[in-house]
């Protein structure tokens, strides 16, 4: 990535503020004495976060060692296993809490106390290395999520065993260079999955990865659909055979703080995916520290990230830090418009649910669908919500406030990556100011700044390249096999410094707001604008539910600015109404930002995690040639926006594309 060019433009103003409430403020786990704490001595901050928080076999005395910067460790001393600070020391106090409650989308459920989870994991654990799986070898694992999921993680982790989670969406072609590039031996799937409606065949699609995979002895399958599936004998072997009546308390592998606990694979913009290397003692740190203070979970809370475990927000915020620290949650299987658009809300009432945390995708998909679905359940039960994955859009975050909050609830939005394994700015819910799309500011132990293209801080109020100053503790070690490209990747545009990929601005007070990665940053007649902004903008107009924004290129501007919009279902779009648009743009930002063109579509081509590929409107928008569309949720809207666009193109007159 790099941060060639002048500093990014910042135009957007928002007014409203929100106090945290004043019993929250009073009770709250995260006090401002944190802040203070880890100004004076970040290191020992972190230090003192690591012994408190977390089980030791062995305590570390050091917390960073820099002499091999940028390849910092933490923590190097310490010896732990992260399966038993998930589950083996809440058992004499917390073993018949409920460390679960999963629904399957056809409807199945289950309780799973942490005493249950103990025996779950301990049992895979030992069938795994009856499998003849060691510490130090990969484990591939390709679900849906079902518990085994969750149980499959942290029985590798039991092993000292180092897991790469595949999302279950992914294809074969994707799981196969995974599964290659860190070199597994085993592999946890299941018969199949459900997702809308629909099964997903797992076992199929892992069948067509391994046949170019020959250094994958073992497959272990959990049965879910009760579809008929290819068996390999002596290779494949049933989940709940494998488990039978194996130790029900197998002993924890101790590994030192900087053995690899995972890999997860995310783009890059080579097309070859970066395994991205996270260790143990210093990750389950972050994941714990931050999990309680963001989210203020206690023992009366019941907890939902409702995003995959197959993606970062998973391995953290539905595993190992919740579990790290002794809480409640709830695992659901499906879509959220399955059978009908209100099942989030349904779950939220069934169990109770007080904290939410979500992507603004889903949040906007839910202001397209109306107001009719929450308003059917009681969501008294919420407390706090949360925002992750990209920027939240003001609009966006004042219908979750009011529509799903009830007006009450303070809505974390957080700023991290996969790369950072935690989160590292975000408001805390007894202590911040929140402000409609704003991230608020780092973390306490957290050397966040936003520089010009000389690696120089920026001025409040002006837009330039989000960076850490300082390292951190879940931060990745290395991409996976390749050393030379973490350093040219995230290190050598501002040495010393690590480049985040995307745009902030921090206003007046010095809160952050995060304007997109920083290759969406268009350029319009020498103008750098984020793409987050000008979407802000027309999310803010009462006809639409969500924005995509492009830079095409322009003979005259140089970037002329596309916009995609999808409209809330109530509402009719037409040439009157894009223009409205385009002004309502010019006047909430300024006429430099006003959209050349503007597309109205029904959705947008989204990633099955739920991220809009930009990439793929660029290449609508510019007429070129469209790249690769496998990893989308739902390839078919990408024909159906080319078609709109071209046909717009044809008449002459882009603003009129409906």
């Amino acid at each position: 990535m790099s941060s060639d060019g002048p500093t990014i433009e910042s135009l957007a103003v928002e007014d409203r503020r929100f106090p945290p409430p004043p019993e929250l403020a009073a009770t709250a786990i995260a006090r401002p004495e944190l802040y203070e704490e880890a100004a004076a001595d970040a290191e020992a901050f972190w230090l003192r976060r690591a012994t408190e928080l977390l089980d030791w076999v062995t305590p570390p005395a050091a917390a960073c060692d820099r002499s091999r910067a940028p390849f910092f460790t933490w923590f190097a001393d310490g010896t732990l296993n992260a399966s038993a600070n998930c589950l083996d020391r809440h058992l004499a106090e917390r073993g018949d809490r409920v460390a679960y409650h999963w629904e399957g989308e056809p409807g199945d459920r289950q309780t799973i106390t942490y005493r249950d989870l103990h025996e779950r994991v301990c049992r895979l654990a030992a069938g795994l290395r009856e499998l003849g799986v060691r510490r130090g070898d990969r484990v591939a694992i390709y679900l849906g999520m079902v518990p085994e999921i969750v149980v499959a993680m942290l029985a590798c982790a039991r092993l000292g065993a180092p897991h790469t989670v595949v999302f279950g969406g992914f294809s074969p072609e994707s799981l196969r260079d995974r599964i290659l590039d860190c070199g597994c031996t085993a592999l946890i799937t299941a018969d199949g999955g459900w997702r809308a409606g629909k099964e997903v065949p797992l076992k199929r699609n892992a069948d067509a990865a391994l046949a170019e995979c020959p250094d994958v002895r073992s497959v272990v399958v959990v049965r879910r659909t009760g579809s008929e599936i290819g068996w390999v004998d002596g290779r494949d072997v049933w989940y709940h055979e494998l488990v039978e009546g194996r130790d029900a308390d197998l002993a924890p592998e101790p590994v030192g703080a900087e053995h690899p606990l995972y890999i997860l694979y995310t783009s890059g913009s080579t097309g070859k995916p970066k395994g991205i290397l996270h260790t143990t003692g210093g990750y389950l740190t972050g994941v714990a520290a931050t999990h309680r203070w963001v989210f203020d979970a206690g023992d009366d809370d019941v907890y939902w990230c409702a995003a995959d475990a197959g993606w970062v927000t998973g391995h953290s915020y539905i595993v190992y830090g919740p579990l790290a620290n002794g809480v409640t949650s709830v695992l659901y299987e499906g879509a959220p418009g399955t059978p009908d658009r209100d099942r989030w809300w349904e779950i939220c009432a069934r169990y109770g649910v007080t904290i939410l945390y979500c992507a603004p995708t889903a949040i906007r998909t839910f202001m397209k669908w109306g107001t009719e679905y929450p308003a059917r359940h009681d969501l008294s039960s919420l407390r706090l919500l949360g925002s992750v994955g990209e920027p939240i859009n003001p609009e966006a975050w004042m219908w979750y406030r009011t529509h799903i909050g009830g007006g009450r609830c303070p809505v974390m939005d957080t700023w991290w990556q996969t790369e950072t394994g935690h989160i590292l700015i975000s408001p805390l819910p007894g202590i911040s100011t929140l402000k409609p799309g704003s991230a608020s500011r780092p973390l306490p132990g957290i050397a966040a700044d936003v520089v010009d293209a000389a690696g120089e801080s920026v001025p409040l109020g002006q837009g330039g390249f989000l960076v850490i100053r300082e390292p951190w503790p879940g931060m990745l070690r290395t991409l996976y096999g390749d050393d030379e490209r973490y350093v040219e990747t995230y290190w050598s545009q501002h040495p010393g410094m690590y480049l985040a990929g995307d745009g902030a601005r921090r206003d007046a007070d010095g809160d952050f707001w995060l304007l997109g990665r920083i290759d969406d940053v268009m350029n319009v007649s020498g103008h750098r604008l984020s793409t987050i902004e000008v979407e802000s903008a027309l999310v803010d107009h009462p006809a639409v539910a969500e924005a995509a924004v492009v830079g095409r290129a322009d003979e005259t501007t140089g970037q002329a600015i596309a916009a995609f919009v999808t409209l809330k279902g109530d509402v009719t779009g037409d040439e009157a109404l894009i223009q409205e648009l385009r002004g309502h743009v010019a006047t909430k930002i300024g006429a430099i930002a006003r959209p050349k063109s503007i597309v109205l579509t029904d959705d947008l081509p989204k990633t099955r995690s739920g991220k809009i590929m930009r990439r793929l409107l660029r290449d609508i928008s510019e007429n070129r040639q469209l790249g690769d569309v496998t990893t989308l949720a739902n390839e078919d809207v990408v024909s159906e926006i080319a078609g709109l666009a071209s046909a717009a193109r044809a008449s002459g007159d882009e603003d009129k594309a409906v």
